[in-house]
């Protein structure tokens, strides 16, 4: 099944304009908060249930980067260490807890 030519796409979902400012004004606040925390021990709960606790690697483009122990079976990268990198997405977070101040 290929693309036609000349026929118009048909739009299936768009994002309300205000959806999109709140989703920006979440991401641009949780990216400053990640930031302050870099290389601090967190447990994150994603909007799924997921609790996950790691040290804070970064923060990047709508992504948060958790050192996690390495135990298989996670959606993580896996380094040369003990410690695989999880990505999460920063809109499907609900709850970051510092653990150690």
């Amino acid at each position: 099944m290929g693309i036609q030519v000349g026929m118009q796409p048909k739009v299936l979902y768009q994002a309300d304009q205000n959806y999109v400012q709140t989703m920006k004004s979440v991401r641009h606040h949780l990216h400053g908060i990640c930031r302050q925390h870099v290389n601090q021990f967190v447990r994150v709960q994603t909007i799924d249930g997921q609790v996950v606790t790691g040290r804070i690697l970064g923060c990047d483009r709508g992504m948060l980067y958790l050192g996690v122990q390495s135990h298989g079976g996670q959606r993580a990268f896996f380094g040369g260490s003990d410690e695989a990198i999880l990505a999460l997405v920063l809109f499907e977070l609900l709850v970051i807890t510092l653990l150690y101040t």
